[in-house]
């Protein structure tokens, strides 16, 4: 699906884009070229609360070191980047900001819930940016519009917004310990979307440090606009209809991409 939009699919969505090749970058050189360097991104909370290892609720919280997570959040991230076009690259990145503080809380506090109640003691989670990606569901289920696309057998619908819920389950279970990084990432979105305690006014990235980010990195994250782009003539403004022609571009494509599924099932099905 990345590949077939190329980086026009990411128009608008600055932060998404570096979000989704830095860290998929790192990931993949830890992997393959750093391995002895892995240990100081180990989400480690037994070292954190006995050794009081600060850092390591940091680094360990930034980059994935299983490789399926790295692609699996790679993917979801993506297919995030329109929660970016319509909140606005600093709304979209102080959520992420406050979603990843507020996780570090609730894991901690989650690993102390399983501990005295099931006795069971998790000393490391699954590392990387994975709790802020689980907390972009919330609003992903509450702002953005379900399309149906297609049904499966007359009976099972295909949304715009199926796809993304498969990749979570896939991530979601991709760890024994993944659940808890997940209701994580979910309590935090609640929580920021809800602006319980003013949190979205604490936790933010402020105006002047989102005006030097868009002057200096901005121009190295941005995607062109796509030209092969079909016109909708809908929304009151010009960025508006711009968003709704690239958003419904991604769903011919998405529906494109379940047509040709459906036909090489038919076909092996025919096969045998």
């Amino acid at each position: 699906m990345i590949a077939s939009t190329g980086s026009s699919g990411l128009y608008k969505a600055p932060f998404s884009k570096g979000l989704l090749l830095l860290p998929s970058a790192l990931s993949i050189l830890l992997a393959f070229l750093f391995q002895p360097q892995q240990s100081f991104f180990v989400y480690n909370l037994q070292a954190i609360k006995e050794n009081f290892q600060v850092w390591n609720l940091i680094f360990g919280r930034l980059i994935c070191l299983d490789l399926k997570d790295t692609f699996c959040s790679s993917l979801l991230i993506y297919n995030f980047r329109t929660l970016e076009r319509r909140f606005g690259s600093r709304k979209f990145t102080s959520y992420l900001l406050g979603t990843w503080i507020l996780s570090a809380l609730f894991d901690i506090l989650l690993v102390e819930a399983v501990e005295v109640f099931t006795g069971i003691t998790l000393s490391t989670l699954p590392s990387g940016f994975l709790s802020p990606v689980f907390a972009l569901f919330v609003p992903f289920y509450c702002s953005v519009p379900r399309v149906s696309l297609a049904h499966i057998f007359g009976w099972f619908p295909i949304t715009n917004k199926t796809l993304v819920y498969i990749v979570g389950l896939q991530l979601l279970t991709s760890s024994p310990y993944m659940l808890v990084v997940a209701v994580s990432g979910l309590v935090s979105g609640l929580f920021y979307s809800k602006d319980v305690l003013n949190i979205g006014q604490l936790l933010c990235v402020p105006r002047w440090l989102a005006k030097v980010f868009s002057q200096t990195l901005e121009p190295i994250f941005s995607s062109v606009e796509p030209i092969n782009e079909a016109h909708v003539g809908m929304g009151a403004t010009v960025d508006i209809q711009r968003q709704q022609r690239i958003e419904l571009l991604d769903q011919q494509i998405m529906l494109s991409q379940l047509s040709q599924f459906g036909r090489r099932r038919h076909d092996q099905v025919c096969l045998h």
